[in-house]
């Protein structure tokens, strides 16, 4: 029998909108509909970020979210994700939405993403 992650074709993404980032990092820390891996965006501050128990921006602008720390010599994405106990997969579609939204990426994580500066 198959399931429905077996019987369709896409990916749900669980998105969560904030007036602030403080607003964001507190719900993150006690709102159980949202969990590790979700997309947080606060369009007033230009943010959008990846929730877990340190909330962090993938943007430039991180607000009270969590900033991330430089990848360390070698470090790809897959492994920068494993570290924090999200997906790649997170990362690239929080980042493909901070695009399309026109918010600057942090400047670290775009080598790890292969995606142009702009």
């Amino acid at each position: 029998m198959l399931t429905d992650s077996d019987r369709f074709a896409f990916e749900t993404r669980r998105h969560h909108a904030f007036a602030s980032t403080g607003n964001a990092y507190d719900a993150s820390q006690c709102d159980e509909a949202i969990r590790t891996g979700d997309t947080l965006i606060v369009l007033t501050e230009q943010v959008v970020a990846i929730a877990m128990t340190w909330p962090f921006a993938v943007t430039e602008t991180c607000g009270k979210l969590h900033a991330l720390a430089p990848p360390k010599p070698g470090e790809d994405l897959a492994a920068l994700a494993r570290s924090l106990h999200v997906r790649a997969a997170d990362f690239r579609h929080a980042a493909d939405l901070a695009r399309r939204l026109g918010f600057p990426l942090d400047p670290q994580l775009i080598p790890l993403l292969d995606m142009p500066a702009e």
